[in-house]
């Protein structure tokens, strides 16, 4: 597990919502990954998902409640064009593809670039080569897929959804790094509103040009309301 990760009270506060999309080509096991982490579900009679679907899951992260709502998108062509409305508001996502079907992990390229075109260009990206426990079928190098995650600066894991292999890690390092992400934003944000907010400058001295006299700012402010 991720550090500083855990499991909420769904009554809780919530303080974050992280929208989180799962991707790539049909049958390389998304919804079986989702189900996994979701609910800690696996099932061999999985049929393809239709158009989209998302389920929530809330987690605390540094002492701070996040509910990750993940959306499974539908791998087949035909589906397409309605799935990328989805990617706005996406702040994380999950490239999957199958260890066993070379062709699945040829397609990530694709799916990548009409990801970058569709969502945030800061949204948090892993790789995800799926069904490691069908060692003896693999088609896909984990040499050569962790190559190509470098290349594209994105994390990469190997899971397995039948095992639980890797599923949670997997989902908690885009969590956690969207996290980490958004409270330096507000950390910034908060630090901007400090240095023009007249309240900061309480207790401090202000030096006025010319001949007057250096006066506290306190004796120079005006009452707020």
């Amino acid at each position: 597990m991720a550090s500083g990760g855990g499991y909420g009270d769904p009554s809780q506060k919530i303080d974050y919502v992280f929208k989180v999309v799962l991707i790539g080509d049909s049958a390389v096991g998304k919804s079986q990954i989702l189900a996994r982490f979701a609910r800690n579900e696996f099932s061999l009679d999985s049929k393809a998902t239709i158009g989209v679907e998302f389920q929530t899951k809330t987690l605390v992260i540094q002492h701070k409640s996040v509910k990750a709502q993940i959306w499974d998108t539908a791998g087949q062509e035909r589906y397409r064009a309605v799935t990328s409305a989805y990617y706005r508001g996406a702040v994380g996502a999950m490239l999957v593809y199958d260890i066993t079907k070379h062709q699945t992990f040829d397609h990530i390229p694709r799916w990548l670039e009409e990801l970058r075109g569709h969502a945030d260009k800061n949204i948090v990206i892993i790789l995800i080569g799926n069904k490691s426990d069908l060692e003896n079928q693999r088609a896909v190098l984990t040499d050569d897929a962790k190559e190509f995650a470098q290349k594209e600066g994105l994390f990469f894991f190997e899971t397995s959804a039948l095992e639980s292999t890797n599923v949670e890690t997997a989902f908690l390092t885009v969590l956690t790094e969207i996290f980490n992400i958004m409270n330096k934003k507000s950390l910034a944000a908060n630090e901007n509103q400090e240095n023009v907010n007249p309240a900061s400058l309480a207790g401090k001295k202000i030096v006025i040009p010319g001949p007057a006299q250096e006066i506290p700012a306190k004796s120079n402010m005006c009452c707020r309301s």
